[in-house]
């Protein structure tokens, strides 16, 4: 059995508990939050495990085996880093951390003591892109030269952590870490520059900027595109993957209070006018924590890849020095792509 400490109980707690709760070889023995009411919910879903108001004393505490790391971006790094030192396993929220060269320490250290460290990347998981990603690896749009993907609308942001650049990491970051993971899992190729963008408008009660994107040139000239935006009153589709037989579009699901609440409604598109809606394709229930169960006690291969993760990173922080230098193109430091 892996004995799992949740290191901050916020939005996504009750995921990683109940994912744990039904995922053999995986056991919530403790939980850490400064605040009350946060420790009452994750007790009330693995009410055998230890409450820790103390971070350090959590995982000192010889409890451990695996932490799940679900602290502000800002923190990821010194608290991976203070888990892997202790001979504990690590999973920590997107990003990984704010810098390839936090990334790389982690993962040095990762590797030299024989220990998992792997960043939650759950978007992987969502119907919408395992959807696009069969359609794709199917061959149905042919070679993918263009992928464009938004989230966004128009919305005061949140006073939260959020939307705090130090903390977050900033617009790119936030949402980036998610969407450029999808990006560079479909177009696995050699990058040759990024350029960014950071527009501040119109919301001037939070630092994260209010409209920004990223442009990703592939060496072969394929591009993608990534915009996540609060001042987009007229949404552009979540996907847009243009291919050398057809195109495939990922319009946002009206039905939901959100958009972003629902995945988005696949059409495959093809060279010959006709459409069609693309039959979902939907995740095993709790993926991402079997993978890691079966990974620490039968040694098998980790569906998401810690370098591919460091290189989302790279990416966005070189889409953030280019847009501290107006979208000038830099090239990332990559070790995966």
């Amino acid at each position: 059995m892996i004995r799992v400490g949740l290191l901050a109980y916020g939005a996504i707690g009750d995921e990683h508990n109940l994912a744990i709760s039904a995922t053999d070889g995986l056991q919530v023995v403790a939980v850490c939050d400064g605040k009350a009411d946060r420790i009452e919910a994750a007790l009330k879903i693995s009410p055998d495990a230890k409450a820790f108001t103390d971070a350090d004393l959590m995982l000192a505490s010889g409890l451990l085996d695996l932490v799940i790391i679900s602290t502000p971006p800002n923190t990821h790094f010194d608290w991976a880093m203070k888990a892997l030192n202790l001979g504990i396993n690590v999973i920590v929220e997107k990003p990984m951390a704010l810098t390839a060269d936090q990334c790389d320490q982690l993962i040095k250290v990762a590797k030299e003591k024989s220990l998992l460290l792997v960043v939650y990347q759950n978007r992987r998981y969502d119907s919408d892109f395992l959807t696009i990603q069969k359609a794709v690896s199917d061959g149905l749009i042919g070679e993918v030269f263009s992928v464009e993907s938004f989230v966004g609308g128009y919305a005061k942001p949140c006073s939260f952590w959020h939307s705090d650049a130090l903390i977050s990491g900033g617009a790119i970051f936030d949402w980036g870490a998610h969407f450029i993971d999808q990006i560079i899992t479909l177009i696995n190729s050699p990058i040759d520059h990024i350029s960014g963008v950071n527009q501040k408008r119109h919301w001037h009660h939070v630092t994260n900027a209010d409209h920004a994107q990223v442009v990703i040139t592939y060496q072969d000239g394929r591009q993608a595109l990534f915009i996540n935006s609060d001042l987009a009153a007229v949404r552009k589709p979540k996907y847009l993957l243009l291919g050398t037989k057809g195109s495939l579009i990922g319009n946002w699901d009206q039905s939901a209070t959100t958009p972003a609440d629902l995945p988005a409604i696949i059409c495959l598109h093809r060279a010959d006018g006709s459409q069609e809606i693309l039959t979902p394709v939907v995740a095993s229930p709790h993926a991402f924590h079997t993978a890691v169960a079966k990974h620490l006690l039968q040694g098998e291969k980790m569906p998401i890849d810690t370098l591919q993760s460091r290189d989302v990173v790279a990416i966005m922080q070189a889409a953030e020095k280019s847009a501290a230098a107006n979208a000038v193109a830099i090239k990332p430091a990559l070790l995966t792509i």
